[in-house]
């Protein structure tokens, strides 16, 4: 009896999985990329690369104690052995380099060293290209 029981409901389980029961839609799904509605094998024209301001160049910040934008690339290595950033702004190298040294308040000694809250650069300060468009809608004014 106990043989019969477990065989039923093996059969009922396995009809439950097959599908049978199941309605069948065979109607297109209409789904459509972010990047529009276009072929795969379509060819777009590449994006326009950034420009950025010349050297020397601060970009005017938006807001107080907003941080300063990147006037130029931001895809240096970043890791927890190596800061990219550090090679040109560290302050041993920043005048050297004519780069704007990394602010005092993400330092915890005397030479400069990084705190660890203030390590990786690009978690506060990003790169900003003069042609790049807005991804959002930005209706943001200070007054």
């Amino acid at each position: 009896m106990k043989k019969v029981l477990t065989l039923a409901a093996l059969f009922v389980a396995i009809a439950g999985c097959s599908g049978q029961n199941a309605p069948v839609n065979n109607e297109p799904v209409n789904i459509q990329s972010l990047a529009g509605n276009a072929e795969l094998t379509d060819v777009r024209p590449a994006d326009a690369l950034p420009t950025y301001p010349k050297r020397g160049t601060a970009i005017e910040r938006n807001y107080i104690e907003q941080p300063p934008l990147i006037p130029h690339k931001d895809d240096y290595a970043i890791s927890l052995n190596k800061n990219g950033c550090m090679n040109c702004h560290s302050w041993d190298k920043a005048e050297r380099m004519k780069a704007t040294p990394v602010a005092k308040s993400h330092t915890v000694d005397a030479k400069g060293t990084l705190n660890g809250q203030n390590y990786f650069c690009t978690q506060c300060h990003v790169a900003q290209a003069d042609n790049k468009t807005e991804l959002v809608e930005n209706t943001f004014s200070t007054k």
